[in-house]
């Protein structure tokens, strides 16, 4: 019997269905209470205005949604692109952020228009499960500040959003739970004049918008030195976040996504949010994971409705805006974080079962996230951890075996396993060349070529065969073993 795959919604099925447009639009509305207040703190963090945070951050919704490959992922100013921002805010000033945020939208938009973007499919199964820990890790630990230190009564407001959040989905799920839990907790503490820390608390908001972002250094060469760096470095950041978040959703809503698109479209975000707002940004992963998981978004309208309800907040609401209590966020925000750990991949029989190397790639792309702070730092390092230990892996897996003639007047040997810089460097080492007899054949029928150091070793088994007075014959090769090691045989020596 086949496998009948869901229907996946879309922009005009949504439309025509008065539940899923609102499923859709409630989806955005809460992803946007809880986007504001990180977008205010990472502002403080790269040294720039909230209001130039909060701007770009419409700007950067709206684009991906229109623009963007994924539809789902939540694009605004990010913690990770404002870590890299800030030492040149702070060494050269501000006005050098508008060339560079520039620039680094043109690096994104050659990666997507390249086709670079199918990099993403060498990341190992181990390493996304460890940045989906470690993003779990980072989001509870960062909510953590806003429960300590608070006055007896937001504890009470704390609980009441957890009790709301947990509990309501069992009865209903027309309106999303966080949703009734922001709005009721912001009611008490209004109405009843409860002092708390609020968003308000976490940087001044504007009541309008800024112009065009102005130009104020010249384009020169001095200027390019002074930014490239940076440029390269937020690119690369804003792409691997982005293209994380999006392959994290393509996995929640089992249907795919162009990368491509995400990227080059990210880049084009990024220089309109330059030009009007001020700063970069990329994929915010805890809100795109709220708005998929927690909200139940498949379509561009959740990110549409986010940018413009935000939009609406900084010029009309930013009153309301700012009187939300940090506390029912944080609380939204921890059990976002909670349901976002793969916690089948830390359950003691999947470790018992999991190859060791993989279970170390896992930890330790976690736990470099969680020490740096950074995402993109962590999927680096287990990338390469799971590089070299799969080239350590697959080193001991080939076989050579020696099988001497009836007649004792030929060799034969049968090499087996992929040959590569790793694995064939003692490969010279298996051959009995003062015992062979004057013929040798070596079958490479289970084996494949795959570098030029392979290459190099064969060419000295020949050079060590002819030196006791030996033939010694390759056979086996398959078409492009052949033709790689026919380009290449003795040229590889001076």
């Amino acid at each position: 019997m086949a496998l009948t795959l869901p229907t996946p919604v879309t922009v005009l099925s949504a439309l025509r269905s008065p539940r899923l447009l609102t499923r859709e639009a409630l989806a955005g509305i809460v992803t946007t209470l809880a986007l504001v207040p990180e977008v205010i703190s990472f502002s403080v963090v790269a040294g720039v205005d909230p209001l130039v945070s909060l701007v770009a951050s419409i700007v950067l919704a709206l684009v991906m949604s229109f623009l963007g490959g994924r539809p789902g992922v939540v694009t605004a100013a990010a913690g990770s692109v404002a870590l890299v921002i800030a030492p040149l805010v702070h060494e050269h000033g501000v006005r050098y952020v508008l060339p560079t945020v520039v620039l680094a939208g043109v690096v994104q938009i050659v990666f997507g228009t390249t086709g670079l973007a199918r990099l993403m499919r060498f990341i190992p199964r181990s390493v996304m499960i460890g940045f989906v820990n470690a993003l779990g890790v980072l989001i509870f630990t960062a909510q953590v500040r806003h429960v300590i230190g608070v006055p007896w009564i937001a504890y009470a407001l704390f609980g009441l959003t957890l009790v709301i959040v947990i509990l309501l989905p069992r009865f209903t799920k027309v309106v999303p739970a966080p949703l009734v839990a922001i709005v009721l907790v912001t009611a008490i503490v209004i109405l009843g004049h409860v002092g708390v820390p609020d968003v308000g608390d976490e940087g001044p908001l504007g009541g309008g918008l800024p112009g065009f972002t102005r130009l104020l250094v010249p384009l020169d060469l001095d200027t390019l030195t002074i930014i490239a760096p940076t440029a390269v470095s937020v690119a690369f950041v804003g792409l691997m976040e982005t293209l994380l978040t999006a392959k994290l959703v393509d996995d929640l809503t089992e249907t795919p996504s162009h990368k491509g698109r995400e990227s080059w479209a990210l880049g084009v975000a990024n220089i309109a949010a330059g030009f009007y707002g001020g700063i970069a940004g990329c994929a915010m992963i805890g809100q795109t994971i709220l708005n998929v998981k927690t909200g139940g978004a498949r379509t561009r309208i959740s990110t549409v409705v986010a940018g413009l309800f935000l939009l609406v907040l900084v010029t009309g609401l930013s009153g309301v805006m700012a009187q939300i209590p940090m506390v029912a966020l944080a609380a939204v925000m921890m059990i976002v974080a909670i349901t976002t750990v793969d916690w089948h991949s830390v359950r003691p029989s999947t470790l018992r079962r999991m190859p060791v190397p993989e279970t170390i790639v896992m930890g330790v792309t976690v736990v470099v996230v969680v020490v740096s702070n950074n995402l993109a730092l962590g999927v680096l390092v287990g990338v390469v951890l799971a590089m070299v230990l799969f080239a350590r892996r697959v080193a001991h897996v080939i076989r050579v075996v020696r099988v001497v003639t009836p007649e004792e007047d030929a060799v034969h040997y049968e090499v087996q396993g992929p040959l590569f810089f790793g694995s064939s460097n003692d490969l010279v080492e298996r051959f009995s060349y003062h015992d062979d007899p004057a013929t040798v054949v070596v079958d490479f029928t289970r084996a494949q070529i795959w570098d030029a150091s392979t290459v190099a070793s064969l060419d000295s088994i020949e050079a060590k065969y002819r030196a006791v007075g030996s033939t010694v014959v390759f056979e086996g090769l398959d078409d492009r073993s052949a033709a790689f090691h026919s380009r290449l045989t003795g040229r590889l020596s001076a």
